[in-house]
C-alpha cells in the first residue's frame, strides 16, 4: 500500500470529512492526516484467512464481532481515528458499535503491514493503541510469515511475542482457540498465483 502525509493537513477530523470522496483509507493520528491506498493481493488473501478464523473462533462461539476495513475507530478524548485492517470487539464492549462508527477501544486490533504502513504500524499506531484501551494489537508481517502479538494494560500473558506456527487467541487469560499461521500465509492456498500488473 502507498501511504503519504497530505500537503495540506486538515486540522481536526471534521476538516477530513469536508474532502472529496476519492477512495483512498484515511486517517488521522495525532492531529497528521494519513492516506492509504488500496491494499495489495497478497494483504487481501491473508486478511481474508485471518478474518476467517476470527469470525470462526469468535464470533460462532458467541464472544463478539469481528469487522473489517474500511471501519472509522475513534478514540474518546481524542482526536485520533484509525481504521485497521481488523478488529474485534468483546460482548463486554459492544455498545461502542455505532451505525457509523466504532467509538472506543476493541478488544483487539490487526494491522497488516506493507512497505509504506510499517512504520506507522509498529510506532505511532502501536503507541495509540497501548494508551488507548485496546487489550491486544496484532501486527501481521506477510514477508516473514510472523505475527508480533502486543498485549496491553492488565491483560494476562507477555507484554509482546513474537509467533509463527500456531497463534493462540486469547480472551484474557482464556485461550479461546487458535489460528494456523502455515495456513494464513500460505502462498499456495493463493489459487491463481501472483501475477505483476
Amino acid at each position: 500500500m502507498s501511504t503519504m502525509q497530505t500537503r495540506q493537513t486538515p486540522k481536526t477530523w471534521e476538516d477530513v470529512l469536508r474532502m472529496p470522496d476519492d477512495g483512498n483509507r484515511y486517517e488521522f493520528i495525532g492531529g497528521r492526516l494519513y492516506v492509504t491506498a488500496a491494499p495489495v493481493t497478497r494483504h487481501q488473501r491473508v486478511l481474508a484467512r485471518l478474518w476467517s478464523a476470527l469470525f470462526r473462533i469468535l464470533v460462532d462461539s458467541g464472544r463478539g464481532e469481528v469487522l473489517s476495513a474500511p471501519l472509522l475507530v475513534q478514540f474518546p478524548g481524542t482526536d485520533d481515528r484509525v481504521q485497521p485492517d481488523l478488529l474485534f470487539i468483546s460482548n463486554e464492549r459492544r455498545e461502542i458499535v455505532g451505525e457509523k462508527q466504532v467509538t472506543g477501544a476493541p478488544d483487539l486490533v490487526v494491522e497488516i503491514l506493507s512497505p509504506s504502513t510499517a512504520h506507522r504500524d509498529r510506532g505511532i499506531k502501536l503507541d495509540l493503541y497501548a494508551r488507548s484501551g485496546v487489550r491486544q494489537y496484532w501486527i501481521v508481517d506477510t514477508d516473514e510469515d510472523v505475527v508480533d502479538v502486543w498485549r496491553f494494560g492488565d491483560e494476562p500473558g507477555p507484554g509482546h511475542e513474537r509467533v509463527s506456527g500456531e497463534l493462540a487467541v486469547r480472551l484474557g487469560a482464556e485461550r479461546v482457540g487458535r489460528i494456523d499461521l502455515d495456513q494464513v500465509f500460505s502462498r499456495h492456498l493463493d489459487v491463481w498465483g501472483a501475477r505483476e500488473s
